[in-house]
């Protein structure tokens, strides 16, 4: 759907040649954001599925200065929720950019059934009054963390007995296993919707197959040969490393587990040429944030959930 204004912007569907400067503006004045082109390129070619995933490109005097990426929220039982995030060049802000793209997420996702939409909003002055002038009421809090991957990571410790640690390529033909922690562990993760209905298919789909998902830096802890915990990344292909996901199941939560896989992933990073790593966790997750803490990242950013109520 296009619409415009007298700013002479075009709202418009992505296209596979905006994918460079999409990037560029989702990374804008957020460095701790990591998002390539070619997991962006992926992302809009998915087959049409009940996720309902666009992406909304904004165009002015026929340059892309913005987007937004939404969809419903899978995973859940509870029914109706979506989520849109959307990036502006910084020096588009304030010039209607965002209220436009993000007014579009709103009636695409109304349209399948969303009754209840989540964006993230930067934990400062001027993007609190935005979400809050367009009906969004404030949710839980959140953190970025980011670490120099050329300073030196803190020395391991021994390895328990009976725990290995191994890269998520092992399970390349079979990754089912890494699919049952992640269901048992995300049911705790910190949030407004529980993610108690985790699809394999889905799973497989969406995390399992995008390109930026390094399985080599992705660490497993095994025990007794049965996966227990593991951490998930994604790069952007240069320097830049992201925690997608850090996970124990909860019988073997308490050992330190997630904390070594993370450890191992970060120091494989570094020598891979990475040189800089970032996380982000909910406010009220301790057990992660203390080990991020010990790991060596600080905090870089805030950001806030803005939950809206759509007819």
């Amino acid at each position: 759907m296009n619409s415009s204004t007298s700013l002479s912007l075009i709202i418009r569907d992505f296209r596979p040649d905006d994918a460079d400067a999409v990037a560029a503006a989702h990374r804008a004045g957020r460095e701790h954001l990591v998002m390539s082109a070619e997991a962006l390129l992926w992302l809009n070619a998915q087959p049409a599925s009940d996720e309902h995933f666009r992406t909304f490109v904004a165009e002015c005097d026929g340059r892309v200065v913005g987007a937004v990426r939404c969809a419903l929220v899978l995973g859940t039982s509870t029914a109706g929720v979506g989520y849109a995030n959307g990036s502006v060049l910084p020096e588009f802000r304030r010039r209607g950019v965002a209220t436009a793209l993000l007014a579009e997420a709103e009636r695409h996702l109304a349209a399948h059934g969303v009754t209840e939409l989540h964006t993230w909003l930067d934990d400062e002055p001027a993007s609190l009054a935005f979400g809050a002038a367009r009906g969004y009421e404030l949710g839980r809090s959140a953190q970025f963390g980011g670490l120099d991957l050329t300073r030196p990571l803190p020395q391991a410790p021994a390895l328990p007995a009976g725990v290995e640690l191994r890269p998520a390529s092992d399970w390349a033909d079979d990754p089912r296993p890494l699919f049952l922690v992640e269901a048992d562990a995300i049911r705790d993760e910190p949030g407004e919707v529980p993610m108690d209905a985790l699809d394999y298919e889905d799973w497989l789909r969406g995390d399992w197959a995008r390109p930026d998902l390094d399985r080599g830096l992705s660490i497993v802890a095994v025990v007794d040969g049965e996966p227990a915990a593991f951490t998930l990344a994604q790069t952007d292909g240069v320097d830049r490393y992201w925690s997608a996901f850090s996970a124990s199941r909860r019988e073997f939560r308490g050992r330190g587990l997630a904390k070594l896989a993370k450890l191992e992933s970060l120091r494989l990073a570094a020598g891979a040429g990475f040189r800089r790593a970032y996380t982000s966790n909910d406010e009220g997750n301790a057990p992660m944030l203390a080990i991020n803490a010990w790991l060596g990242y600080e905090r870089c950013a805030g950001e806030r959930k803005g939950i809206k109520r759509l007819s």
